[in-house]
């Protein structure tokens, strides 16, 4: 999957530092909270689209770093520490290495992915806040804030929950500092019927002090900012319009203090025992990463005449990077490196409803990564879904339509029939070798088609160039449609007997327009562009479209991109076809919340475990007769199970890797061997019948005769280290 040399290599490349005369690009996308795996609509909102934008910038050969990390300060941490009876550190340790995994899975190449409790983030942090407090900035107030008798705490904002006050809203369960449903900003106090999140009692209000920046102070200056970069650094249209909306209502002073203890401690005596607001400090994470990165940091954060910062994030956060972080860095009259662009998304839907963390709804990181569904499926579909200007929506079916009829029919059928046919034998192809092709400028099919083209390349540039990704996926798309109009108006199968040199001319432009579309899309779908290049036998570094090296202007002449005389490697399909019945499993299996589905995963547990007890299970020494019986016994029993005959297959597995399941305290999830290049991830439901030690050491054999009768219904494989005994055993591959 993807360019493995590009993903986690903040641990081992040398750090990258900003070269005087080329341009150097800071990404960064916004930082996900760590208490909860991200969903679909995370991905695409941020990291993603992000991603996309850094591949494209190391493909034009630009000086770049992307910089990203998990936000694990503030109250969200500490309820979610609440209920999973552990510490915030613990939480965050957690949920870090889980939004890894996820994003190594998806091919998202960080330079540096670290997080925000680190000695970096607390140095920097209180560095900054001592500025703004010795430049008077910064003021003290006394504000009033929901108190938990029961609790015997303040309440900060997400400890408070109740009736979003906004007219025309009345969302039941907003919480004490936005509104999920309107995304209102809200203060706890504004909340009609407010409640505890902890004990769930009506807390009362008494007064607290607390610190905050005096943003109107700073009106003038940031004005003036937002004025100049906006059009400067091409804003999304949703980004100015949510800047607009926060200025236009006035700038007043916000809070940058809370009353937790998992957080920045605030470096004044009188305020030791708070800490700052995860939105003072979180922005900041931006920079404390960076540091961990590199201990020339400040090369990039305060170098505005040499480094472009370009920020990734959906809706919500906007007015805290446009608004508050830009305030923050003006107020202490340094040289900061200050957003150029930023780019926004709308909400991505999920089928009859909304994508939500809190409650567990729609496809989940880790969700996609259990589907059979490649990689390059789900990066595609949410490029090409990407709400940019409005609401987009995640249906099951339109992903199995853009899977079948753009993937596999035009992009993958383009380019399996050009290195198909190059790969037959002499006599009926070219044994793999990319022939000479002289006079394609005078052909004119490929001189038209190399026009057209050309034109679509310099469009594709001028759309990323503009952080159009959406576009930019559209532009390179309709190459691989113009290569297949191309190759059926020449009739190339006709064109080899009839005439050669002219079929040479097809199959070679055929074949530069394959490595092109390897190019264009690798920003988009890595490990397809990585695949293809293992077919074209051509290293990754030949995926370029630098301007000094002259790539833009040659990819009007795609005759020339692969030399003659190469010789390709082997050819294979990229995609498969989705079927309806794949689709109808997805939708059932991904309806509903998670605590939904862990429920009906454990009453099918339950149900299977009291099949398998009434079954008979051979002791492995009776005669072949009685042995046969049984094992005809066993299948009709096994008829009664719910499972569709056609996704079962028999197979011999390892468990290699067993953890428990992050949301089921009755579920292990399980890595599983089965001889095929990518291991296998699958859920059973064994905890209560098993240890974790004891699933690493034993067979499939051993753990039924120590008296463990349940599988669950997905999942029925050995388990054993090498040298342990190993049964056959049915595995319902879903």
């Amino acid at each position: 999957m993807g360019d493995i040399s590009e993903i986690g290599n903040e641990d081992t490349a040398a750090p990258k530092l900003p070269i005087p005369g080329k341009r150097n690009v800071l990404i960064t996308s916004a930082l996900p909270y760590v208490n909860n795996v991200p969903h679909l609509g995370n991905l695409i909102g941020s990291v993603l689209s992000a991603d996309v934008f850094a591949r494209y910038c190391r493909r034009r050969g630009y000086n770049m770093i992307y910089i990203c990390g998990t936000d694990e300060y503030g109250t969200a941490t500490e309820t979610k520490a609440m209920e999973e009876h552990c510490t915030p550190q613990q939480i965050c340790d957690k949920y870090h290495a889980i939004h890894k995994e996820i994003y190594e899975w998806f091919d998202i190449s960080f330079d540096k992915f670290g997080r925000t409790s680190t000695p970096q983030q607390t140095e920097i942090c209180q560095a900054i806040f001592q500025n703004l407090w010795e430049r008077n900035w910064l003021s003290e107030n006394t504000m009033q804030q929901p108190y938990c008798d029961t609790c015997n705490r303040f309440l900060a904002d997400r400890f408070v929950e109740g009736i979003c006050p906004t007219p025309g809203c009345g969302y039941e369960d907003a919480r004490g500092d936005q509104c999920e449903s309107c995304g209102k900003l809200l203060n706890p106090i504004e909340l009609v019927k407010p409640r505890c999140k902890v004990c769930r009692n009506t807390p009362r209000i008494r007064d607290t002090e607390h610190l905050f920046l005096e943003l109107p102070k700073l009106k003038d200056r940031l004005e003036e900012y937002i004025k100049f970069m906006s059009v400067v650094g091409g804003w999304s249209q949703n980004a100015v319009q949510a800047t607009n909306a926060w200025t236009r209502e006035g700038l007043k002073p916000r809070c940058i203090t809370r009353d937790l203890k998992w957080g920045v401690p605030v470096p004044l005596e009188k305020y030791k025992d708070k800490v700052f607001y995860v939105w003072f400090d979180a922005p900041i994470g931006y920079i404390s990463i960076t540091a961990c990165y590199s201990k020339d940091w400040e090369n990039w954060w305060k170098n505005p005449e040499n480094v472009e910062l370009f920020q990734f994030m959906g809706k919500d956060n906007v007015p805290f990077h446009t608004v508050m972080f830009p305030s923050t860095l003006l107020g202490t009259g340094e040289n900061w490196t200050m957003m150029k662009t930023i780019s926004v998304t709308e909400y991505l839907n999920y089928e009859a409803g909304k994508f939500s963390k809190s409650k567990g709804m729609g496809v989940f990181g880790n969700d996609a990564k259990n589907t059979n569904i490649p990689v390059e499926v789900w990066r595609y579909y949410l490029l090409t879904n990407r709400p940019e200007v409005s609401d987009t929506l995640f249906t099951w079916v339109d992903l199995q339509a853009k899977q079948n009829s753009e993937l596999l029919k035009n992009l993958g059928n383009f380019v399996h029939r050009s290195l198909s046919f190059l790969a037959k034998p002499s006599g009926e192809g070219y044994g793999s070798i990319v022939p000479d092709a002289p006079g394609a400028e005078a052909h004119k099919l490929t001189a038209d088609l190399g026009e057209r083209v050309g034109r679509l390349v310099e469009q594709y540039v001028e759309v990323m160039e503009k952080v159009k990704l959406k576009q930019g996926l559209k532009t390179a798309m309709s190459i691989s449609s113009e290569g297949n109009g191309y190759l059926q108006d020449s009739q190339f199968w006709k064109l080899y007997k009839d005439d050669p040199a002219a079929c040479a001319i097809v199959v070679k432009t055929s074949t530069g327009l394959v490595h092109l579309l390897a190019t264009l899309l690798e920003p988009f779908i890595p490990s397809f562009s990585h695949k293809v290049l293992g077919q074209l036998n051509l290293p990754c570094e030949t995926l370029s479209l630098c301007d000094e090296k002259g790539d833009v202007e040659q990819a009007g002449k795609p005759w020339n991109i692969v030399p003659a005389g190469h010789k390709i490697g082997k050819p294979e399909p990229l995609f498969s076809e989705m079927k309806d019945e794949e689709v109808n499993y997805y939708r059932i299996k991904f309806a509903g919340s998670q605590a939904d589905r862990i429920e009906r995963a454990e009453a099918e547990a339950v149900e299977v475990a009291e099949q398998i007890k009434r079954s008979t299970i051979s002791d492995g020494v009776a005669e072949k007769g009685v042995e046969a019986k049984r094992s005809a016994e066993a299948k009709q029993k096994g008829k009664d199970l719910p499972v569709s005959i056609a996704r079962i297959d028999i197979r011999v597995g390892l468990i290699t890797n067993v953890q428990k399941h992050p949301d089921a305290d009755s579920l292990y999830v399980e890595e599983i061997d089965v001889g095929e290049p990518a291991k296998r991830t699958v859920v059973s439901g064994l905890v209560n019948y098993i240890t974790l030690e004891e699933m690493q050491d034993l067979s499939l054999e051993d753990a039924i005769w120590k008296g463990t009768e349940v599988l669950q219904h997905n999942t029925m494989i050995t388990s054993g280290q090498s040298g342990s005994r190993r049964s056959d055993c049915c595995d319902v591959w879903k």
